[in-house]
């Protein structure tokens, strides 16, 4: 008698699909199990895409919180801390959902929808739910082509990410969805992740960037239900309807449910060599306001322009990464849950800043983390474009800080971060100033000189204030450190305007009589762009130690004057 036809499968907890860097820099691939196991030696996880690496982590964290059903509060956390990973429980707990972590299961695929179909049973193409695959644009991308099939352990990592990040748009319309209207689900906004500016906090190893990020289930502002909290295999399997109305007004019952949030409806295509196709709906929506009581890795503002259009008292919605800014430059959101200028403005909590990073500066105080433990915090978000269906850009940047920088109960050293960033911006913004001057004497367009100044500043300050931060620990002269900053930045930025205008040629060194905001004309020219720099720069670093000028300096003060 002939054999029955083997059932497939792709068994995540013990098949390798998770990629890894290991602590000696060497790569692998492991299963689910084994990156338990062996986190205490691996570096980190590394996607095919940074956001990936920041949507797969959120699904290890949900089955750590959900094996240990916590942590209750930092005590608990503590003896995970000291004793490592319960790795003998979370082989158990896999094994007894190994099921529902099959991504081929004929009836509960790994977070997809086993019978999720269109009316014409289409099959699409790949590039629906891999990121890297260029809209247009061909360059920098090694699937210029788009993608024709799939490995079965990459198909899972794009899989974890597409409920995480998937563009908005329109989707296929799945039978049985009420939402489809002519074969087609109009737009619903990005999958959950791709509203946040991601902020995750990195230890040595992937078993301290695990805990680290294991946030306790009494921290302050946290909303967690733990009878109702569970990860999506732990809940019944969807089909193509979205959660009913009075269901979603209640959910997420906490971090194991939003970190596994289905933000999509997914079925994978597949033959016995990997994954060829797949259908994408839209899933379970979650608006983004007000949900800064549930999500921690990401900081929140507040948004005038909603509470008045929503007629609400106060309206939160995630703090996005600025592409055009380094992530110290964001240091104020981080440290503070502050913006600049919000003082001045009058505004209460404007910026609440991300728990998690409230719930590592409790670790030094309650816990076990001393309190010049250092932190990298790395902030992970993606840039979409043209009505949020293409992804533009991804986010991935870091800034490693003392853990004292975020304690409330001292927090000279963390304002002393704050206002040394401040610094950076009001010194490169006088740099930028003399280059638009510049330009101004020799006839050209200020803007253009002006940004191109800019950016150069920022990213020669950069190294310098990232070493800078470093050095914050406790016990030293808040007003000392502030000193030391601005020393350097002045030396650093009068160094580059000395050379702007070395650079800046003839013309600019002739000049020209241009008119002032005041309507005043003055003759503009080198020399007089550089005297009235150094002046700006020096009342924006006061505490800077000078030197006397350079022979530099003199000569160009004294040329053509």
């Amino acid at each position: 008698m002939p054999s029955e036809p083997a059932i497939p499968s792709f068994d995540l907890t013990s098949r390798p699909w998770l990629p890894v860097l290991r602590r000696d820099g060497s790569e692998d691939v492991l299963s689910l199990a084994e990156v338990f196991q062996q986190a205490h030696d691996l570096h980190r996880l590394v996607g095919d895409v940074p956001t990936q690496e920041f949507a797969l982590l959120r699904l290890l964290l949900a089955v750590l919180h959900d094996v240990i059903d916590g942590p209750e509060d930092v005590h608990a956390w503590t003896e995970l801390w000291e004793e490592g990973l319960p790795v003998d429980r979370i082989t158990a707990y896999l094994e007894r959902h190994r099921e529902r972590f099959d991504l081929l299961h004929p009836r509960t695929p790994f977070l997809q929808t086993a019978d999720l179909r269109t009316a014409n049973d289409e099959v699409f193409s790949l590039d629906r739910i891999v990121a890297d695959v260029p809209n247009g644009a061909l360059f920098f991308t090694m699937r210029a082509t788009g993608v024709e099939r799939l490995e079965f352990a990459e198909a899972a990592r794009w899989l974890v990410h597409a409920h995480a990040f998937d563009t908005s748009g329109i989707k296929s319309g799945a039978v049985g969805d009420p939402r489809v209207k002519g074969g087609k689900v109009y737009p619903q906004g990005v999958a959950w992740a791709g509203n946040l500016g991601g902020v995750l906090v990195e230890g040595d190893d992937l078993r301290e960037t695990l805990l680290l990020n294991l946030i306790a289930f009494d921290t302050p502002n946290l909303q967690v239900d733990p009878d109702r909290d569970r990860p999506a295999w732990r809940q019944e399997p969807r089909g193509p309807r979205e959660l009913d109305a009075t269901e979603l007004t209640t959910r997420p019952a906490g971090v194991r449910d939003l970190y596994t949030w289905q933000s999509r409806r997914i079925r994978l295509h597949f033959d016995a060599d990997g994954v060829h196709g797949v259908v994408l709906a839209y899933g379970d929506p979650l608006a983004p306001h007000n949900k800064h009581a549930h999500e921690p890795m990401t900081a929140w503002r507040r948004s005038p322009a909603q509470e008045k259009k929503l007629g609400e008292p106060q309206v939160y919605l995630p703090r996005e990464h600025d592409p055009g800014r380094s992530a110290w430059r964001g240091l104020g959101a981080l440290i503070a849950g502050r913006a600049d200028g919000a003082e001045r403005r009058g505004e209460a909590a404007a910026i609440v800043r991300p728990r998690i990073l409230d719930w590592v500066a409790r670790l030094t105080i309650e816990g076990p983390l001393p309190q010049d433990h250092l932190i990298r915090a790395r902030l992970l978000g993606v840039v979409y474009g043209t009505q949020q269906s293409v992804i533009d850009e991804m986010i991935d940047d870091a800034v490693t800080m003392p853990v004292v920088l975020l304690h409330d109960r001292d927090k000279d050293l963390g304002q002393t971060a704050i206002d040394a960033v401040a610094d950076a911006e009001n010194a490169v913004r006088i740099l930028g100033t003399l280059a638009a001057d510049l330009a101004r004497a020799s006839g050209t367009d200020p803007e253009p000189a002006a940004a191109t100044a800019r950016t150069l500043g920022f990213g020669m300050l950069d190294g310098p204030f990232r070493e800078w931060l470093t050095g914050l620990e406790p016990g030293v002269d808040a007003d000392e450190r502030r000193t030391a900053w601005q020393s350097r930045a002045h030396r650093i930025v009068h160094a580059l305007g000395r050379d702007l205008v070395n650079a800046a040629g003839d013309p600019a060194w002739e000049g020209r009589v241009i008119e002032t905001k005041k309507g005043q004309e003055i003759w503009l020219n080198s020399s007089r762009a550089f005297r009235t720099f150094r002046r700006e720069l020096a009342a924006a670093l006061p505490k800077a130690a000078r030197s006397t000028p350079s022979a530099d300096d003199d000569q160009i003060l004294e040329a053509r004057s």
